[in-house]
């Protein structure tokens, strides 16, 4: 990998003090929920929030490591999450979603049997690294309105479901953690998890009742979850759907400003309704820089992952720093798996002296870590944020 120029992982001093576990913050005059809202309003924090998302590969190398297999409270991460509780049983639903399974839409050699559905309907194929899960789509032959809104839909905006969110959220507040609420796979994402990609662009070109149909279903449920966090508090509500690839949009602007910007644009209303205070966080793996000033006049603040292999963190904050808050910017393709410690602490420095200028930054890897993260760059990581992170 190449460590960015005006800082050369031979300029890093070594770690001030090795890590200990659970890590105490150095320096901390805020508790982490001032913290984070201070970065993420693009204020000057006591010192940079950090989080990261952990595979069951990393925990049972924390366990191995340090014997705790609890990575947030041992990294003192500074967010934590809370979301409403699944209804239906796993048999539940493969009884509920038989009829939109058969051998026509099952990868070669699995069975219905062989599926973990969701509440949507959607089935999975499970593999040991959640990056090789195959999946099925449940509305790939479904092909008229009719059928469309025949389809069992998931009541997930039900009472019950939500019954426990306010709790958790007061008590992850009275220990000072700021909390976030995941309504991701927000639309687009989700929609190709039912339909299929390919088909869910056909019908975008060629059968426009169907799309808006499914779209603005999938639209009406996201805003109920977005109202139900908002009415429990939560800080941050994490909206987001993988339009970019590597280097360019998934769809052109045209596209997403067609299908997927008004019916975003309402999820954010319908949440800022009820909480104007909420903080909208937006996700999209890839180049999406095209879609940010867009995506910040329909309210978003905070941006995610922010993949330094797709787009110049450094350079974003310079064009948009003024009107939106960055959280990633940690390379899960180059730095932390094929970096050496020095260099993972030359990004992390790197990171803080130009995206986290004057706060608005929350420094993450861009990914959940994977497999191939050496134990000792993520000890650097976080080692690197306790010596470089404090305003």
């Amino acid at each position: 990998m190449t460590v960015p120029p005006s800082i050369r992982a031979h300029s890093i001093p070594p770690p001030s003090t090795p890590l200990s576990f659970p890590m105490a913050l150095r320096g901390a005059r805020m508790s982490a929920r001032e913290r984070v809202l201070t970065a993420l309003r693009r204020q000057t924090p006591d010192r940079v929030p950090r989080h990261a998302s952990w595979t069951p590969p990393a925990r049972e190398a924390l366990r191995r490591h340090i014997g705790d297999t609890n990575p947030d409270d041992a990294f003192q991460l500074d967010v934590r999450h809370a979301g409403p509780s699944q209804r239906s049983t796993q048999d539940e639903l493969h009884r509920r979603f038989a009829p939109y399974f058969g051998s026509h839409n099952l990868p070669s050699g699995a069975t219905y049997d062989d599926l973990l559905i969701d509440e949507w309907g959607m089935g999975q194929v499970p593999h040991a690294e959640v990056h090789y899960t195959q999946y099925v789509y449940p509305l790939a032959g479904v092909n008229t309105l009719d059928a469309l809104r025949s389809y069992p839909w998931p009541d997930l905006a039900h009472p019950q479901r939500w019954r426990h969110v306010p709790e958790r959220v007061a008590a992850l507040h009275t220990r000072g953690l700021a909390v976030a609420g995941s309504a991701a796979c927000s639309i687009f994402e989700r929609a190709w998890y039912l339909r299929g990609m390919d088909q869910l662009f056909a019908d975008w070109a060629e059968n426009e009742r169907y799309a808006i149909t499914l779209l603005d279903t999938i639209a009406d449920t996201t805003c109920a979850v977005a109202r139900h966090y908002a009415r429990a508090r939560v800080d941050v509500l994490q909206l987001g759907d993988d339009v970019g690839i590597q280097h360019q949009l998934l769809m052109s602007p045209a596209t997403w400003r067609r299908w997927l910007k008004p019916r975003l644009r309402r999820i954010v209303d319908a949440a800022r309704e009820v909480n104007p205070d909420l903080l909208i966080w937006y996700h999209s793996d890839g180049y999406v820089e095209p879609l940010i000033p867009e995506l910040i006049e329909i309210g978003v603040n905070v941006l995610n992952p922010v993949q330094p292999e797709c787009m110049d963190p450094a350079a974003l904050k310079r064009r948009f720093g003024d009107r939106l808050a960055f959280w990633g910017t940690i390379g899960i393709q180059t730095t932390l798996p094929f970096g050496t410690p020095q260099e993972v602490r030359a990004v992390v420095r790197e990171r803080v002296e130009t995206v986290g200028q004057n706060g608005g930054l929350l420094l993450a890897p861009t990914h959940v870590i994977q497999p191939d993260v050496p134990w000792e760059n993520l000890c650097a990581f976080f080692q690197a944020i306790e010596d470089f992170g404090v305003y």
